[in-house]
């Protein structure tokens, strides 16, 4: 099964059977008494990605992006002209960036350490704004983001949620789905000042967005494990880490709106 991710999806070697799947013969005695007394291979032994590196650099981009984020709201006030400039330019740029590294046939660090400070400038900044009208609402948004990435995990470390096929496919037309209806509501809403959010049904509307966003993480641990299985090379590592980076940042902005529309009813 190919990736779905727009980050994973052009790359053979997150695939199944992709790039360098291990040699699937049956061993010989001698090879197996071999095995056994070697010792256990490490990733700076074997130049493959693990988790451990995986690891490494999704927190890697996350502090960059934290640290980013951080400086918006030290920095920045509450209808400061410059906060509207640094939140729509960190989303553009963040959009423009993520777009040239998922496309880019070439593994760019430096790239994706850059995404991740304009995103963070982008989050800092929408947090910030969130935050003055409905106070509180940042910290219950990155403990529900905390908490959709430990369920996920836990729906897939177990089995309960796997990315078959057809649960691949009807993920994508729903997000396909999805973000139609996200632009046909922003065109709308540019137009007439109205939003579909701001109706009876717009918490319903919210929460199927944060449903899909975590469903979609389910994606990004099977194209992980199917790196790591297949024997990616450890460079590789940065590619995952920057598709979680990528998934956890919609997920968190989708949680946050979701609130918005909840504390906006009190």
């Amino acid at each position: 099964m190919e990736s779905r991710n727009p980050v994973f999806g052009r790359s053979e070697e997150f695939a199944r059977g992709g790039y360098a799947t291990f040699d699937t013969r049956t061993p010989t005695a001698d090879d197996l008494q071999g095995m056994y007394d070697s010792p256990a291979a490490r990733s700076r032994n074997t130049d493959r990605m693990t988790i451990d590196d995986v690891v490494i650099r999704t927190a890697s981009l996350f502090g960059v992006l934290l640290v980013a984020a951080v400086a918006v709201f030290a920095l920045l006030k509450p209808g400061d002209p410059a906060l509207m400039m640094v939140t729509f330019g960190g989303a553009i740029v963040g959009l423009v960036l993520s777009l040239v590294i998922s496309f880019s046939k070439k593994i760019r660090p430096a790239l994706m350490l850059t995404y991740a400070a304009a995103e963070g400038l982008f989050v800092g900044g929408i947090s910030l704004i969130f935050e003055t009208v409905y106070p509180g609402i940042v910290i219950q948004a990155v403990l529900g983001t905390l908490g959709a990435f430990g369920a996920m995990l836990a729906l897939y470390k177990f089995n309960v949620v796997r990315a078959t096929p057809k649960f691949t496919r009807t993920l994508m037309i729903a997000g396909a789905g999805y973000l139609v209806f996200g632009l046909i509501n922003l065109v709308v809403s540019l137009v007439t000042g109205s939003s579909a959010y701001n109706s009876p049904i717009g918490w319903a509307i919210a929460a199927v967005g944060v449903v899909l966003a975590s469903f979609f993480l389910i994606l990004d641990f099977d194209f992980v494990e199917q790196g790591i299985r297949n024997g990616l090379p450890q460079q590789y590592a940065w590619t995952a880490a920057f598709g979680l980076v990528v998934t956890l940042v919609w997920v968190y902005i989708e949680i946050l709106r979701l609130l918005a529309i909840l504390r906006g009813d009190d």
